[in-house]
């Protein structure tokens, strides 16, 4: 995994995690891997994934079942949206108005572009669940 400098890791990899679920790779319900499985998998020490673990407990994404480890809640995938939701409004998105203004990049464009994006990853999905079955 590729960390950027502007976020604290931790974060970022709670955005793995976020996408893991919300993709369906980590179903609700289903356990995850251990504090020390991810790390050795994202190459980082053990408590920076720990500390990630407890901000998505926090936030009840994830759940600790006693003595068997975490598991996805439920309602993560909703929550997750949620979360991200708000910091891309709040983050991301001035940041990109700043530089469709600058660049004069016309809104038209990036919707014509979002959509063939939108269509890409749909038959992605699409192709990955006909393999699944």
């Amino acid at each position: 995994m590729n960390f950027k400098n502007k976020e604290a890791i931790y974060l970022q990899i709670a955005d793995y995690v976020g996408e893991h679920i919300t993709l369906g790779k980590w179903l609700p319900e289903e356990k995850i891997p251990s504090v020390r499985e991810l790390a050795v998998e994202l190459q980082v020490n053990p408590n920076t994934v720990m500390r990630t673990y407890e901000y998505l407990q926090q936030h009840e994404i994830l759940f600790n079942k006693r003595g068997m480890g975490l598991f996805v809640t439920a309602d993560a995938v909703e929550k997750i949206k949620k979360i991200r939701r708000e910091r891309f409004m709040q983050q991301e998105l001035p940041d990109f108005f700043t530089s469709l203004y600058l660049l004069d990049i016309d809104p038209d464009d990036v919707l014509q572009q979002y959509n063939e994006f939108r269509t890409k990853i749909t038959t992605i999905k699409n192709t990955d669940h006909e393999d699944e079955q």
